[in-house]
């Protein structure tokens, strides 16, 4: 076996080992965020060296390409951004604080594995390890007299069991057709079976539903709301970008392996999307909490995202590499707001908003790049996502979709820019009290909306990776 095909795995593995022992000696949250930020820093520095490295193990049942190394990339360097963030834990609960950066190391390692999983019981198998680990996190929160992270916890055990039982029966119905669990194999049989047998729609649509639930698709979205509002805002951070990286880019992959073809098939997640941007949407407008805004808005995005995945040709499924890639860091723009706003991890709304510009330019200047991004405003990331995504959805005859998908990304700016206007145009008469931040900061909430400009403005070297990671599978 090629060990040096699976560096960034190992370093992940050792850094979770390191968590581990630091934990069992009490070591202090500053020690272990600090394992943390070097472990996914070296494991980040790792996949970009092997980007373009190529391989098989186990059997077959694990692949490394492109696709799979430019996944990891994000993991664990979204990793190491959540990390450097939430470093002093502020919202955790103090004796709780030795394991969080275990679980959550833990949680990505899984996700990891799963980007170069071809093997639907491999895949399904590191999809539990991350779920298992966040299952733990949620209810870590500092919250007393209260005990809605343990309501919160309770709902993401009993959904995620749920979504993953409902992906084992859809798993039974495309083994039957295929007999086999391999992608390669079902690739060369599903796109002439899912066009004449409604049980192989039925069976592909069933074990989808548990990387729907990971995105917080429709109908796999009810968990959401209470989990973001519920959970601590570091590992509402985590949940809101890492795992939604994970179950894109194997969407991607099962996705293509039933072809361009899909009849009943493509109709179906038609539906869904179509289902998923008007809910989340139409719900995201009525909100106050700005987490639980945010919950409803990553609805609206796994929509978006399904239409890069219905197009089925080497731009929608790039243009989805590239949009999950511009969520994470807008999402991330609006956390780092979100956590230093509320320094005893409490939620934040509207009102506490209000003249964050005089309180802490940095943080509102943040706050409008995440907020202008997934509005879909330009030059941001948000913007060039959207118009790839559509792009690619008219290329393949989704008219009416695409209608649809731009008078919800006009919904959709209401509430971005409402977020916006509290932070700039409602600051008068009340007291302004500056908000201290660490040069580090500062230097991380310039870097996020640098990114978000930057890439949207350029998005060339990024687009040429996504599209030269799907590829490999065309």
């Amino acid at each position: 076996m090629q060990i040096n095909l699976i560096l960034p795995e190992i370093v992940l593995i050792v850094t979770v080992l390191m968590l581990f022992a630091a934990s069992l000696l009490k070591r202090k949250g500053k020690v272990k965020a600090a394992i943390v930020m070097a472990g996914s820093g070296l494991a980040s520095a790792l996949t970009l060296l092997s980007l373009f490295w190529s391989g098989s193990l186990f059997c077959g049942a694990y692949q490394i390409d492109v696709l799979s190394q430019l996944s990891k990339f994000f993991l664990t360097g979204g990793l190491f951004l959540v990390s450097y963030m939430s470093r002093d834990l502020a919202g955790i609960e103090e004796e709780m604080r030795n394991e969080f950066s275990f679980f959550l190391s833990l949680s990505t390692l899984g996700l990891v594995m799963m980007s170069s999983a071809v093997e639907l019981l491999t895949i399904l198998v590191c999809l539990e390890i991350s779920s298992y680990a966040l299952y733990v996190v949620i209810s870590f929160r500092l919250n007393p007299g209260q005990r809605q992270e343990v309501e919160a916890g309770i709902k993401y055990v009993i959904f995620g069991a749920a979504a993953t039982g409902i992906s084992l029966f859809g798993l039974s119905y495309v083994f039957a057709f295929c007999h086999s669990t391999y992608l390669v194999e079902i690739s060369r049989q599903m796109p002439e079976i899912i066009g004449a047998q409604s049980l192989a729609v039925i069976g592909m649509v069933l074990l989808l539903s548990g990387f729907f639930y990971k995105l917080a698709m429709f109908p796999m979205h009810a968990w959401t709301p209470d989990i973001y509002q519920g959970a601590s805002n570091e590992t509402t951070a985590f949940i809101a970008t890492l795992p939604k990286i994970g179950a894109a880019v194997l969407l991607v992959r099962l996705v293509h392996v039933t072809g361009e073809g899909g009849g009943a098939f493509t109709w179906v997640l038609v539906v869904l999307a179509v289902l998923s941007m008007t809910f989340g949407n139409l719900a995201a407008l009525v909100q106050d909490d700005i987490k639980r805004l945010l919950a409803y808005s990553s609805i609206a995005h796994a929509g978006y995202m399904m239409v890069g995945l219905l197009s089925a040709n080497q731009l929608g499924l790039a243009a989805v590499l590239y949009y999950i890639a511009g969520y994470v860091l807008m999402n991330l723009a609006c956390f780092v707001v979100i956590y230093y706003l509320a320094p005893q991890g409490q939620n934040i709304t509207f009102n506490d908003l209000k003249g964050l510009h005089q309180r802490s330019p940095i943080l509102a200047f943040t706050l409008a790049a995440g907020a202008f991004g997934m509005a879909g405003i330009p030059p941001t990331v948000g913007f060039t996502g959207k118009f790839v995504i559509f792009t690619a959805a008219l290329d393949r005859g989704f008219y009416g979709l695409v209608v649809i998908a731009m008078v919800n990304a006009a919904i959709s700016a209401f509430y971005y820019l409402k977020m916006a206007r509290a932070a700039y145009c409602q600051g008068e008469g009340i007291e302004v009290k500056p908000i201290k931040l660490a040069w580090g900061t500062k230097v991380l909430g310039a870097f996020i909306v640098l990114a978000i400009v930057v890439i949207g403005s350029l998005p060339q070297m990024l687009m040429t990776l996504a599209d030269q990671a799907v590829a490999v599978l065309m």
